[in-house]
């Protein structure tokens, strides 16, 4: 097969809503495709049709070279899914979870303890393996939760924002074992609000909003689009805010935001920042803070679509009520 993952032209509709609105995109084996996006922008949907959980209103898909409506019961014995929150049974022991999944998956017991054992020890869970997964920490429970979608040694996973929730060392923790995964040849799929989890992980970037794909290519390539670093500045006196926005203008070229008193814009060249303090200074505008930053995913949709990422999270909740329900009855 050429691409792990290959979509054309996915859209689907939830009654008057459209959730997805022709998404096009591949993934090569061995790769991480990261699908970059705030709430409600569609991600969550497209990888439940990517996965078989629901079927595409128009446009097709082909995983590992198989068909996800057609062939969906082949699809199935090729993936693994993580989702948003953690599936496991909190009363079960982490061995208890493992070889349960195992033996659904139809290995003998013998197999399916040594599969468990396995994963436990990979994801440093060994010490709690006869622990209820009620006792464990969230990251442990994320740990957890991945070992399951394992268990089959699945060709490609598909990971719906997998760090949600979790403080810095597990997100960091997760990040490592993915890497881990597509040293091992596993094709991975990672959904995300977070630019800086897609520039850590992913070899490729398709960033979606209101169900379409704006902008695909390497994190250095969207990071290109919006400027490499933000400058952000605010005036000590609120009424300075409109001369300090004139002269980040001026020496920039691009004109900035206003946000609560915050004067923020891209560059590309980390110079500017001292002569927009002697600007500023020789203007008589005193500046409060003054910071030079990466790139967020806010700035990324600002740029390509002229909104904030949280203009769209009330649609959020309704997509996902729909897309559950779809599930469900499936």
């Amino acid at each position: 097969m050429s691409h792990a993952i290959q979509a054309e032209g996915l859209v689907k509709r939830f009654g008057e809503t459209r959730a997805l609105a022709g998404v096009s995109l591949t993934a090569e084996p061995g790769t991480v495709l990261g699908m970059l996006g705030p709430n409600g922008a569609g991600k969550t949907t497209a990888t439940r049709i990517l996965a078989t959980l629901i079927e595409p209103t128009e446009g097709s898909a082909r995983v590992g070279g198989f068909d996800v409506v057609r062939d969906a019961h082949k699809v199935r014995q090729l993936i693994g899914l993580t989702g948003q929150y953690a599936g496991v049974d909190e009363m079960l022991t982490g061995t208890e979870n493992l070889v349960l999944i195992g033996r659904l998956l139809g290995m003998p017991r013998r197999a399916s303890r040594a599969r468990a054992a396995e994963l436990l020890e990979r994801f440093q869970l060994t010490e709690a393996a006869e622990r209820a997964a009620k006792t464990y920490s969230g990251g442990m429970r994320r740990r957890l939760d991945l070992a399951a979608s394992l268990v089959g040694r699945p060709q490609i996973l598909f990971l719906d924002e997998p760090t949600t929730g979790l403080d810095p060392r597990s997100r960091n923790g997760l990040w490592d074992i993915v890497r881990g995964l597509t040293g091992d040849g596993v094709t991975v799929l990672l959904t995300t609000q977070y630019l800086e989890e897609a520039d850590q992980l992913a070899d490729d970037i398709v960033v979606i909003d209101r169900g379409q794909v704006i902008a695909h290519g390497t994190s250095d390539m969207l990071k290109a689009q919006v400027g490499g670093q933000v400058l952000e500045l605010r005036p000590i006196r609120q009424g300075d805010g409109g001369a300090a926005a004139r002269i980040v203008a001026d020496l920039t070229g691009t004109e900035p935001e206003i946000r609560d008193g915050l004067v923020s814009a891209p560059i590309t060249d980390p110079a500017l920042m001292p002569a927009v303090v002697r600007r500023l200074d020789d203007a008589g505008v005193a500046v409060g803070e003054l910071s030079l930053r990466k790139s967020s995913l806010d700035e990324v949709f600002f740029a390509l679509t002229g909104h904030h990422t949280d203009d769209i999270d009330a649609e959020a909740g309704e997509l996902e009520q729909a897309a559950d329900k779809e599930g469900a009855s499936a």
